[in-house]
């Protein structure tokens, strides 16, 4: 009868399976493809802090394309989901 030692080394590990590392657009799964990678890029710009262009303030989003400039008050158009550089 072998040890409880002998018995626990005997076991076989699992190996690290290499996965691709798609961010955000992981909990879409298997599936969807290359439209991950686009996705993944543009939430990635999306949460970048937005710099107004008038002061260099902060811009927060309002809705699709409006955005709020929190030190100077201005109310302006720009991108749907990030400022353009």
């Amino acid at each position: 009868m072998q040890s409880k030692e002998a018995h626990a080394s005997n076991k076989k590990t699992p190996m690290a399976v290499k996965r691709k590392k798609i961010g955000s657009a992981g909990r879409f799964g298997a599936g969807y493809g290359k439209i991950k990678e686009g996705l993944v890029a543009v939430e990635r710009k999306q949460r970048v802090r937005q710099v107004c262009p008038f002061c260099k303030g902060r811009a927060k989003r309002l809705e699709k394309g409006i955005w709020l400039c929190q030190k100077c008050g201005k109310k302006f158009a720009g991108g749907a989901f990030h400022l353009k550089d």
